[in-house]
Order: structure tokens, then sequence, then C-alpha cells
């Protein structure tokens, strides 16, 4: 797992870093990428970038989770907590849409995509995905318990199952798009929103 020290590398080195993973693993795919190609261009030691990554596949989720946090900044966050009934399904549309926006002019992200469902798929590499997922549940959790409260949510199921009912949806949609972003057309693209929140809404709202 990635180590909190990391938060005490110079910020410029962690740029530096992370620009040239992101290009090395955009350029060769996961299994060809070279640490050392890395290291020659970023100016880091060997010995330092295991003071702060496991190995290849922690450094890849690292920068995974880092690109999520600047696609959410660029979105927009928001606090659950703030959500209304009225405002609720079509916040999380509109987050969605605009979401769609950022990775229309970000096709690398969903190349990233690709590599990181293809490390969730092997044993030796899963554990460094994980924590991602982790945090995306809590952060479900969290939204479920204020959807209940505002009665927009089910509460007839226990929230342990809905919470696992909606990360496998979720789970399944990213994979589905990350699997054909490219085949689909821009208006396609634009129409997943409202058809993936309608999905989302089926499962999770009051019956």
């Amino acid at each position: 797992m990635s180590r909190n020290r990391l938060e005490n590398l110079d910020p410029e080195k962690q740029r530096v870093l992370f620009e040239a993973a992101g290009a090395e693993f955009a350029a060769h795919g996961f299994d060809s990428a070279s640490l050392n190609r890395i290291l020659e261009k970023s100016g880091i030691g060997k010995s330092t970038l295991y003071y702060y990554f496991d190995d290849k596949a922690d450094l890849f989720t690292t920068m995974v989770e880092r690109a999520i946090a600047l696609l959410f900044r660029q979105i927009g966050s928001f606090d659950p907590e703030a959500l209304t009934a009225e405002a609720f399904w079509l916040e999380l549309e509109g987050r969605y849409s605009k979401a769609v926006t950022i990775v229309n002019a970000n096709n690398w992200l969903v190349r990233f995509g690709h590599i990181f469902y293809a490390l969730r798929g092997q044993p030796k590499t899963s554990a460094a995905t994980n924590r991602l997922f982790q945090s995306v549940r809590q952060w479900v959790g969290r939204l479920i318990a204020r959807g209940q409260d505002i009665g927009v949510v089910r509460s007839d199921l226990p929230e342990s199952l809905l919470i696992d009912l909606t990360m496998g949806l979720l789970e399944t949609l990213d994979r589905w798009v990350v699997g054909h972003w490219s085949e689909l057309l821009l208006s396609q693209r634009e129409a997943m929103p409202a058809e993936h929140m309608a999905l989302l809404r089926e499962l999770l709202a009051p019956k």
C-alpha cells in the first residue's frame, strides 16, 4: 500500500514522477512499462521509489487515485449531507454528465481504466486496487445513508446489502464503459448518465 510518507515528498518531485509514470504507462501499458525509464525521466533513485511505493502496481494505483481526485475537482465536489430529496438523483446525473465531458477530452483516463481493471483481475496485483474500491465504498455508504434519511433510497434491505449491490452495479457499468468507450458515438456517451442513473435508481429507489 502507498505510504502516507509520500506526502512528505517535495510536490515538484511528485509532479515530475507522476508525469513520467503517466507517460510510460500510457505508451507501454502496465506489463511493458519500465520502472527504470520512469526513474530516468523523473530523476528519482530506485531506493527512493521503493521508500514510497511497494511495487509498480502500487505506483500505478496511486497515480490513478490522483487522476480521479483531479477529475472530481474538475467535476466539483459536493457534500451528500446537503442533498435534498428533489435534487438527489438530478445532482448525481449532473455530476456524471460532467465526468463524461471531461473524459471525452482526456481519453487517457479510459486507457488507464483498462490497465486498472486488468490489475484488479490478477491475484498478484489486485491488492493494490482494493484501497480505491474501499474509498468508493465509503462514499457510496454515505450517499445511501443520506438517501434513506430523505426518503429517496429504499430501506427495506440491510444497508450493507444495498452497498454491495450498488458497488456491483457501479463496477459493472464502469468496466463496460471502459471496454466500449471507443465504440460509442458522442451522442451515446452523452446519453449514458441518464441511462445508468435510471438503472441505479431502479435498484435503490423505494418500492
